[in-house]
């Protein structure tokens, strides 16, 4: 149970000061004054800074809530519906988050350290930042997907590497292969680069896919030209840098859709 001193004082003032949505007013008031509070219906609550340390949140409706930075250690989340709740920069040490719904949660530097987790619950979350998330938790759809979004945000070596790990976690998805290779030849990694569009290719052409298969192989040649080019200072303005340009900007749209298509994020990339 919650220390009533914590939030007695000024529970009267936090109502009036901040518009508060939640569902079930009770319940919020319920939650608030002894943490125990299973089924509790807080979708849309605006809890930031909430101490809801050892909180008992069973089965609670709190998507799209709003509990950033909140102080959750201890509590008992497990079965809760978190969809599109925000968790940035929550403490969730030692949180039961088994069995909770994270479709589209922020949990973006969150302190995930000793949290429990459901095998792959972080495939459609928002983990970026996030510390303490335990190994094998993140499973390679949401490994992939993140390495999409940081693609988008133009952190190419942050991309290079959660690619890296997603193929350590599947080695046999091409897509990851491919998304790499990008990322690599945005850092000037040319000869990398060259090798994971070549090794992708084979993945497709052993999957029945050879349209993908020989357009991986010629973005392969296309950056070893590129390579060359450059170390013969041809390049710059010739044809084999257009059709790099024109094959690397097809490839760089297909790994975010093909990333939607694996799993589809619910705050979009």
């Amino acid at each position: 149970m919650l220390n009533p001193s914590r939030w007695m004082p000024l529970l009267g003032l936090w109502l009036i000061a901040i518009p508060v949505h939640a569902e079930n007013m009770d319940d919020l008031i319920k939650v608030l004054q002894d943490g125990d509070c299973r089924n509790c219906r807080l979708a849309d609550a605006d809890l930031v800074h909430a101490d809801l340390r050892d909180a008992d949140l069973r089965d609670a409706r709190l998507q799209r809530a709003n509990l950033g930075e909140a102080q959750l250690d201890g509590a008992d989340l497990s079965g809760a519906n978190l969809s599109f709740t925000s968790l940035r920069g929550a403490s969730l040490r030692g949180a039961n988050l088994e069995d909770s719904v994270l479709h589209g949660t922020d949990l973006r530097n969150a302190d995930l350290s000793g949290a429990r987790l459901s095998p792959n619950a972080l495939e459609e979350a928002h983990w970026q930042g996030a510390k303490g998330i335990s190994s094998g938790i993140q499973s390679h759809a949401a490994l992939h997907n993140a390495g999409v979004e940081a693609s988008q945000s133009g952190r190419w070596s942050q991309a290079e590497q959660l690619f890296s790990a997603a193929i350590l976690r599947s080695p046999e998805e091409p897509l990851s292969w491919v998304a790499r290779g990008i990322s690599r030849s945005e850092q000037a990694k040319d000869d990398l680069a060259s090798q994971d569009f070549g090794y992708a290719a084979l993945l497709f052409e052993k999957q029945g896919a050879e349209g993908w298969a020989e357009q991986l192989n010629q973005a392969a040649d296309s950056i070893s030209s590129r390579r060359y080019q450059q170390t013969t200072k041809e390049g710059g303005s010739g044809v084999g840098n257009q059709i790099l340009q024109g094959t690397i900007n097809g490839l760089r749209m297909l790994a975010p859709l093909a990333a939607k298509a694996l799993i589809p994020l619910g705050l979009g990339l």
